[in-house]
């Protein structure tokens, strides 16, 4: 959302601004994040899972579930390139 040409996101309960882009790794991070977050997967599970039919929606659990790990383990990775003041900074190890 753009309000008064500051860009905001949202936080677990309120709306905080977003971090000025650092880096692109930094901005892969942002993005991860965000389509982590917000993509919904109900049209396209209606449209892939019949009616009732299981092992289709056995598959699409398993493929989402996949995909959430894979993108959690991208940001993962990104996580010690991050500006050394953004709240999900790590350290390399």
């Amino acid at each position: 959302m753009i309000y008064n040409r500051k860009a905001y996101k949202r936080g677990s309960n309120s709306i905080t601004m977003a971090e000025r882009a650092r880096s692109t790794v930094h901005v892969e991070y942002e993005l991860i994040k965000y389509i982590g977050t917000r993509i919904g997967l109900d049209d396209l599970m209606h449209q892939m899972i019949p009616e009732g039919d299981t092992v289709a929606e056995k598959r699409f659990r398993t493929g989402a579930e996949n995909i959430c790990r894979y993108l959690e383990n991208m940001a993962d990775r990104r996580k010690h390139r991050l500006p050394k003041n953004h709240s999900d900074y790590r350290g390399k190890e």
